[in-house]
């Protein structure tokens, strides 16, 4: 006889609920999610995306990372840089520069643009917050050193509370992470995406595998198409991921992509002809999107420093 275990959680009006075990049904939050994709899958080069407006961020961001949007208020991952990484001209222990200096912050911001919070994360040389994901309950930000095959912290964050809770460390860079709420698993990216990892949580919510070397973990990503900066989970085993490629010294593409999980390949592939007036892709930073009526809204943070939050919707 099947045992069905029902997890209640208190749900506010910004945080939602989350499905936390497998074979639950989906969460509000995932349908709105599954949602996306469903837009998403639609949408081919030829859609119009239309700016509804750009908002001034009214306080220095730095160089902003990852978003997710909870009811009205964003929140923002960022990398303070007060020394950049210098290049070894030998590389030196598995280095091909040295950590630098800086401080991550995860931001708290309001509809019109203004700081609420900034939580301070990472320690010592690990100060590179990357791209992040909401499960419905919390925030997982993944910090790491500004190098590639190096190390990282991950944390889960209370929203409400902004208050930090370290889940586990790993020895490579993990430069995004989402939580698979259906089947209890992380999955995070390496350094330009070159890899994949994946995690698995037991009930508690522990990682059962944190200890695993990371060859065991990882998986090469097959699509070259654009590295990733920021990626959501969406239900069904997908994320979406935006990112960019950039060629040579003056081209560089935006795009987003919609990635299987299971087979880490990816499912829809989408150019996104975007660009600020000084010529960055949209998707350069974070982004985060979410369904309307008839489609898509998007918001992109691609500036650093004197961000502004440009917000798009587009229509299959």
């Amino acid at each position: 006889m099947k045992r069905l275990r029902f997890v209640s959680f208190f749900v506010c009006v910004l945080v939602g609920f989350a499905a936390r075990t497998h074979g639950a049904e989906p969460s509000p939050l995932l349908i709105e999610r599954q949602r996306v994709s469903d837009g998403f899958k639609q949408l081919t080069r030829a859609a119009k995306w239309s700016l509804v407006e750009s908002r001034p961020i009214q306080f220095p961001t730095f160089h902003p990372q990852g978003m997710v949007k909870i009811g009205a208020e964003f929140f923002v991952s960022s990398v303070e840089v007060t020394r950049r990484p210098r290049t070894y001209p030998v590389p030196q222990q598995g280095f091909d520069r040295d950590a630098g200096a800086g401080t991550g912050h995860l931001f708290k911001i309001d509809a019109q643009g203004r700081l609420l919070a900034d939580l301070v994360l990472g320690e010592g040389t690990i100060y590179h917050p990357g791209g992040i994901d909401f499960d419905g309950r919390d925030i997982w930000v993944p910090v790491a050193e500004y190098r590639p095959n190096s190390r990282s912290i991950i944390y889960r964050v209370n929203p409400a509370t902004m208050k930090a809770t370290e889940i586990f460390r790993f020895p490579d860079h993990l430069g995004g992470l989402v939580h698979n709420t259906e089947r209890r698993t992380l999955h995070g990216v390496s350094w330009g995406s070159r890899y994949f990892y994946r995690w698995t949580l037991d009930e508690a919510g522990r990682v059962t595998d944190a200890t695993a070397a990371p060859e065991k973990l990882r998986t090469a990503n097959p699509s070259f198409y654009i590295d990733y900066q920021d990626c959501k989970f969406l239900g069904r085993d997908e994320m979406l991921c935006g990112g960019l490629a950039q060629i040579g010294d003056t081209v560089r593409l935006g795009g987003l992509e919609l990635v299987d999980l299971r087979t880490h390949r990816p499912i829809w592939q989408l150019p996104l002809p975007l660009w600020t007036k000084s010529g960055l892709p949209m998707t350069q930073n974070p982004c985060w999107i979410e369904p309307t009526e008839g489609g898509l809204r998007a918001y992109f943070m691609p500036e650093d420093d004197r961000a502004t939050l440009y917000v798009f919707e587009v229509k299959p």
